[in-house]
């Protein structure tokens, strides 16, 4: 290792031999006799080392050596003085240098305070290197966290015990700093893990796994995401947590409900309009033979079949177009008492079939709301029938079954109709999806329509419906109304949908 050693010393002589010494050990040695070259030359030239004699024709230049270290925070000072100023010397450099030798200087006491000086400078650079790492680290470690944070997705960190051990902004924004809590709790309100937990799997085999969930924030809103996880090794290799980015996709299935409702629709319909054709085709063919034989009775029975299947044929062709697009809803007065007597009426006969009881406490009258009888008595029948078959699959409960309907009005001047059974009830993850289009709880039997349409229909006539469930006792599902019209009220969907 090669330094640069700046020698000040007023004895020409002294600092002559020094020189000869130190160059024979292959280091650089430029040699300065006053202060005023001292500096010249520390500005002139990088040193590594100072070697320097303190007291310069009898006066001290101790302070200028306290610069000389300020200026270079690498340069190691070694002083070099007489005995009788080595306690001065010392007093007044103090810290600022690594040795202070004793003139005349021995050469073993030099070869030592250079090494000293070497290992110092050495040390020196380290610490630099490390310091500008650890900066540069700091840095980084500040613009991942930003990055982290500022994702526009949920990320979170969780352990083999699928606990949360770490969260972004946005999550904690929307599920809370739920450190420590389980994630299938916070996410899905379950006991127990999803039976096909990527984060499980990712655990299994290193790999990234993907679902599509719904979850519940904590102000109650639901959101379709899209899961994909990573796994986070150690030193080892080893998977010690992985981190699950889940991205809210609702709106895309939000689109794409409404795309795969008008594929429903128009698939059910085009089975129709071919029954339709075929029964045209067979009226065509009445009213040729009718016309060939002279028939008046055949030709008006044609006609008359005809005309009925080109009348169905242009109303599912307007309906088609009609539902295709959003519309207002038709708005009527009707009796709210009627109303409900009629939906309790029509799934009486399902009741009966299944011995359910059924119960009413309805007033005489309400009086009148403003809605959409169709959509509405829909909808509500859909709410009945679900409450009955909620009572058909209770196959633990011994005492007999109920559905009981209470109508009242609230303190809001609302027409509020409660359907409560005593059936199986609902788990809370199944609540939570109840009316996500598609998701159905009756497996093959069940379409996932029913209670999405039901819900859209009572919203857009300004209502809501609320359900309280526990297992193993029953469900109340609670539906508001408004009495009056609800204005910018749209209806998207098919009238196929709603009577399902």
């Amino acid at each position: 290792m090669a330094e640069n050693i700046l020698l000040i010393e007023d004895s020409e002589s002294h600092a002559r031999a020094l020189q000869l010494y130190l160059e024979r050990s292959g280091v650089t040695v430029v040699v300065g006799r006053t202060l005023d070259e001292m500096m010249f030359k520390r500005r002139a030239k990088e040193f590594d080392i100072l070697l320097i004699n303190p007291f310069l024709n009898g006066q001290s230049i101790c302070s200028h050596i306290k610069e000389a270290k300020q200026y270079n925070k690498l340069l190691q000072v070694i002083v070099l003085c007489l005995k009788k100023n080595l306690d001065q010397a010392m007093d007044e450099v103090g810290t600022h240098a690594i040795n202070f030798l004793e003139i005349p200087v021995s050469s073993k006491a030099l070869n030592l305070a250079i090494m000293h000086a070497r290992k110092c400078i050495s040390n020196e650079q380290r610490i630099s290197i490390y310091s500008e790492r650890l900066a540069d680290l700091e840095h980084d470690r500040t613009l991942y966290h930003q990055l982290f944070n500022q994702v526009p997705c949920y990320i979170s960190i969780q352990n083999q015990d699928l606990r949360l051990i770490g969260g972004n902004s946005l999550f904690q924004k929307d599920f809370g700093n739920a450190i420590g809590e389980y994630c299938y709790e916070i996410y899905k309100h379950r006991t127990s893990s999803c039976p096909t937990c990527p984060v499980m799997k990712t655990f299994s085999d290193g790999k990234s796994h993907s679902t599509e969930e719904v979850v519940t924030a904590l102000s109650g809103q639901q959101y379709h995401v899209l899961t994909q996880t990573a796994p986070i090794f150690d030193d080892n290799g080893e998977i010690t947590q992985v981190m699950e980015i889940s991205t809210d996709i609702t709106k895309i299935r939000q689109l794409q409900g409404h795309l795969s409702s008008l594929g429903l629709m128009l698939g059910s319909m085009s089975h129709g309009v071919k029954g339709m054709l075929t029964a045209l085709d067979g009226g065509i063919y009445q009213l040729e033979s009718g016309l060939k034989n002279n028939n008046p009775e055949r030709i008006d029975n044609a006609f008359e079949l005809i005309k009925q299947m080109a009348d169905r044929i242009k109303k599912m062709v307007l309906e088609i177009l009609y539902y295709a697009k959003s519309r207002k809803l038709e708005y009527k007065s009707v009796d709210v008492v009627k109303l409900v007597e009629t939906v309790i009426s029509t799934v009486s006969n399902l009741a009966r079939k299944n011995c359910v009881q059924i119960e009413a406490e309805i007033p005489e009258s309400l009086g009148e709301f403003d809605i959409d009888s169709n959509w509405l008595q829909s909808a509500l029948i859909n709410l009945a029938e679900n409450a009955v078959e909620a009572c058909k699959y209770d196959t633990v409960r011994t005492k007999s079954h109920l559905v009981k309907f209470i109508l009242w009005e609230d303190e809001k001047k609302r027409v509020c109709l409660s359907i409560k059974d005593n059936g199986m009830g609902i788990a809370q993850e199944t609540r939570e999806k109840m009316f996500t289009l598609f998701f159905t709880s009756k497996g093959s039997q069940g379409t996932g329509l029913g209670l999405f349409i039901a819900n859209h229909v009572v919203q857009q006539h300004g209502g809501n419906i609320s359900v309280e469930s526990t297992l193993g006792e029953g469900t109340t599902f609670k539906v508001c109304l408004p009495r009056k019209k609800h204005e910018d009220s749209l209806a998207p969907f098919t009238r196929m949908m709603v009577q399902i």
